[in-house]
């Protein structure tokens, strides 16, 4: 089989994509036109398929994703030094979105095994919560979690602690009794609460002397954790006198479930007295929470009860290519099954708006995304910025060479389903299919804001390599190509790449990430970036965040 070295992404499109490095002057046959190279262009790049005076539009995935700022010869490698940003501009929507659902037979009847909660939301896992209101907690955050994890068996590995163990006797010279007290510290104990899969301890520095709106939507944000279906409870610490007051989080706990059925206990530090008695009380009641949570077993439960965070990280110009697009394709098949999805990272959708305003289901959701579109990117001008600042240097060495080229590639992860809802962050998702969700590109705040609107499974794309995880919800990554999936194997999950290579389809792909999603659901199988306690947690503040 004969794998074709370029393509063209959309016929609108100028200029092509090389699928493997290409030597300066070879002769390249696309559709039946030849192009002779200027310069050697490494596999991810792109190179023009015309002539570009000053000013010419580039155009990708059928959008403008650039403009040329000096000439470019047909058949010459795009670069950021001949290459500027542009994208289109937008406007409401002026038709009725059709959409054809891809068919979901095979999948109907599909369960998997989870957690449900009396709400009607179903986890995929089982965790109990330790929480901080505000940063002045955190230290006592962290006493809880040395007292809790080793002692009911969440403790991490000892791997490395084992192999500096060893160095250390091996200086010492120790014998045979020093190897069997290093195998014995290398082993944790047994998990006292099967059914619990681990109490997390979330740190944050907000909470005080930031604005009070970056305090009111940090408690958006924990209550949606806290309401989160793979939390069965949770503690949380206040000290008493900050910003983020324990009024502020239970009125956004009732927002999100006005019957409150979770337990959540909450322990103020200025009214308890002694930080030991508030701590000492804390672990008592935590621990009859644990054997509560305990009691709760898995479930069969429809595929419906999924919620799915889209997410790409570390991009390459591969990324718009196979695994985007693959897991566009599961959301749209999570869509069709009465599940939800949430695509998000507003300034990765730049150059695309238009699209997703015309997909949206109404004009209420259009104008929303149209406003906050615009509120984004006036703040982020108002400190000297802009979406266009967005590629990182990773992204631009690998092919994405300004936003909108970024972006265009980024919003394939949303697939084609109609955009049934708009969610400003941290609110919590309401409506079955896709919503739009307003967060920065950042790859730790993204997630949590996801996790904290509901994601109950991530799917994280990734060109570069990225560790990102979450505390309570599995996080699975999926690298754009093979070379990366072998690279890096400990941190990613499954390998889009021969979907480059032609030996895969983005519907076989799609195939293979909807069953490896059910088996993460089901508990059978734990993401990389658990197995490794990749426990990320970020706060958006909602000043200028990337």
């Amino acid at each position: 089989m004969t794998i074709p070295k370029t393509i063209q992404l959309d016929p609108r499109d100028n200029v092509l994509v090389a699928l493997a490095d290409l030597p300066g002057g070879e002769r390249v046959v696309h559709s039946g036109e030849t192009y002779t190279l200027k310069a050697s262009i490494p596999a991810k790049h792109k190179f023009a398929m015309k002539d570009f005076p000053v000013g010419s539009e580039i155009v990708m995935y059928g959008v403008i994703v650039g403009r040329a700022r000096e000439p470019i010869a047909m058949g010459g490698l795009l670069t950021t030094q001949n290459v500027a940003h542009d994208a289109a501009g937008f406007q409401a929507r002026n038709a009725a979105y059709a959409w054809t659902a891809p068919d979901i037979t095979p999948w109907a009847g599909r369960t998997f095994n989870g957690y449900h909660r009396p709400d009607g939301q179903v986890g995929t896992r089982n965790y109990w919560l330790v929480i901080p209101l505000v940063f002045c907690e955190n230290r006592n955050v962290d006493t809880l979690r040395e007292a809790f994890e080793e002692e009911l068996g969440y403790g991490k590995p000892k791997l490395y602690r084992q192999q500096v163990r060893e160095l250390l006797e091996e200086y010492r010279g120790a014998g045979s009794e020093g190897q069997s007290a290093q195998k014995e510290a290398s082993q944790s104990p047994a998990r006292i609460f099967p059914n619990v899969d681990g109490i997390k301890f979330l740190l944050h520095q907000g909470g005080c002397g930031g604005t009070r709106d970056d305090s009111r939507a940090l408690c958006g944000l924990l209550a949606g954790y806290i309401h989160h279906p793979n939390v069965a409870g949770a503690t949380v610490l206040s000290l008493g006198c900050q910003n983020a007051q324990v009024s502020d989080l239970l009125e956004e706990l009732k927002l999100r479930e006005p019957s409150r059925s979770k337990p959540v206990l909450i322990f103020d530090q200025q009214k308890s007295g002694l930080e030991s008695t508030m701590l000492s009380n804390a672990i008592r009641e935590t621990f009859q929470g644990l054997i509560e949570a305990n009691k709760i077993e898995r479930k069969p439960a429809p595929l419906s009860k999924l919620t799915i965070g889209l997410k790409c990280g570390g991009s390459d110009g591969f990324s718009g290519i196979s695994a985007n697009p693959a897991i566009g394709r599961v959301s749209d098949m999570i869509a069709a099954l009465g599940g939800k999805s949430l695509l998000s990272e507003f300034p990765e959708l730049c150059g695309v708006e238009q699209s997703l305003i015309n997909r949206c289901a109404n004009d209420t959701s259009s104008d929303r995304f149209i406003q906050l579109m615009r509120s984004y990117a006036a703040r982020a001008k108002a400190v000297h910025s802009g979406f266009e600042m967005n590629p990182s240097p990773g992204n631009i060495r690998d092919g994405l060479l300004t936003d909108a080229m970024k972006s265009a590639g980024a919003a394939r992860k949303g697939g084609t389903s109609p955009v049934n809802d708009v969610l400003d962050y941290p609110e919590y998702v309401r409506t079955p299919g896709l919503s739009l969700q307003c967060t920065p590109g950042n790859d730790v705040e993204c997630v949590t804001a996801q996790v904290g609107a509901g994601a109950n499974i991530v799917l994280f794309t990734t060109g570069l390599g990225t560790p990102t995880g979450n505390p309570i919800t599995p996080v699975l990554k999926l690298a754009t190509n093979t070379k990366l999936a072998q690279r890096m194997s400990d941190i990613i999950d499954i390998d889009t790449g021969p979907i480059i290579e032609g030996q895969n389809t983005i519907e076989s792909m799609a195939d293979a990430i909807l069953e490896l999603i059910i088996s993460v659901a089901d508990g059978t199988t734990h993401t990389k970036a658990e197995s490794l306690r990749q426990d990320d947690f970020i706060p958006w503040k909602r000043g200028v965040s990337l």
